[in-house]
Formats: C-alpha cells, structure tokens, sequence
C-alpha cells in the first residue's frame, strides 16, 4: 500500500500534515502560542486602557465649568464622590442580603476595591493637576476616548494624611507644560541678560546733549 505525504482537501490540494515531534511541528506550535499571547496581551492593553479611561473621565466630569479647582476642592472630589461611588451599590447588596447570609460577590468586591483605594489615598493617591490653570485647559480639549493624551499632561501626589502638601508626580510632556516649566526654571540673572541685546530703556533722544558734551562740541 502506498504512503501519502498528506490529505486531499476540497479542492484537491493535499494538506500537509507534519509528524507531531518533527521541527516543521514545533515551529507551528510556537508560531500558535506566540500568536495566542499577542492577543492576551492585546485584551489585557486595552482593558487596562479602558480602566485609565474611564478614571480620567470621573476627573474630566469634575472640572468646574469655568477656572480650576483650588486643592481643597480636589480632595474634596476625591474624597466624597471619587471613594463614594460605589457606595449605592453596596448599600443595594446589603439590602438584598438576607439576615445570617454571607456576603455577595459583587458585595465583597466593591468593598475590597473601595479599601484599597482609600488606603491609597490615604498614603499618596495619583491623580491629574486640576489646580493648575494651563493642565486644565489642556484636559478641556480630551476627547474622552484616548488615554495617551492625558498621559502627557501633569499629574500630582495627594493624601488624606497630609491634605496641605502635594507631590509633582509627573510634571507633564506637552509642549506647553514643557514651555513653561523652562520658563519658571529660569533664574533672575538669566532672565535679565543683556550681553546679546543691550536693553535701551529711555529714548537716544534724551541722551543727546550729553553726547554732544563728552565730544566737545
């Protein structure tokens, strides 16, 4: 009986079949596993962008409608809507819950979640500069849909713990936060270099007759 490299398929191509321990086999199998890992990552990047999202869109919701908030304001966001938002929820599991049972899931989850967060916000919580006049203008322009724009903007450093101090977490790659960050490094001396362009402060004018003096005419 003779042997066959392969099976007929519906158009009468033969498939290739390779034997499960030869190289060709391998190298499929890695292709396969390396393919099937792209695409975990791939669900795993865009559920971590959707959760930036949808945490930059609390703080784009937050904006007064005109100006920026003072930090007493920010923390106030933070601290009595940011870390209550899912206090309803709660309360609504609670009240389902009947007497003697253990909590739900769901239940257990959200207080977890509202723990960690507290604590976090507790010892130093990340969150976007909404006191800063030009972040803000900058965060006014998001579409609310790409979280690479606001990834470039400037970001602090709050805590319950010390409401008073803030942290320059991220100062922010946008050109203008870059512009002016140069310009507010800049020292006194720096700013008032004159050696390329002598500042005239008064017009030649009013200097002529002493000109005239020193030439002896």
């Amino acid at each position: 009986m003779a042997k066959t490299s392969g099976t007929k398929t519906s158009g009468g191509k033969k498939e290739k079949v390779f034997h499960p321990q030869s190289r060709k086999a391998g190298q499929l199998v890695r292709t396969q596993i390396r393919k099937s890992r792209l695409v975990e990552l791939s669900k795993e990047r865009h559920k971590k962008q959707g959760s930036q999202v949808s945490i930059y869109s609390f703080f784009y919701h937050a904006l007064p409608p005109e100006g920026e908030l003072s930090l007493e304001e920010l923390h106030f966001v933070v601290r009595e809507i940011w870390l209550a938002r899912f206090d309803s929820e709660i309360e609504a599991e609670k009240a389902a819950r009947r007497k003697g049972r253990p909590r739900s899931m769901k239940e257990q989850k959200l207080e977890e979640q509202k723990l960690r967060e507290t604590e976090l916000y507790r010892t130093g919580m990340e969150v976007i500069d909404l006191t800063h006049p030009i972040n803000v203008e900058l965060f006014r322009k998001w579409d609310q849909q790409e979280a690479a724009y606001v990834q470039q903007l400037r970001f602090i450093r709050i805590s319950s713990a010390s409401p008073e101090n803030v942290v320059l977490a991220r100062p922010g790659q946008h050109p203008l936060l870059k512009e002016k960050a140069e310009t507010a490094s800049q020292t006194p001396e720096e700013a008032m270099d004159t050696d390329e362009a002598p500042l005239l402060l008064e017009p030649p004018s009013k200097f002529a007759s002493t000109i005239q003096t020193m030439d002896g005419v």
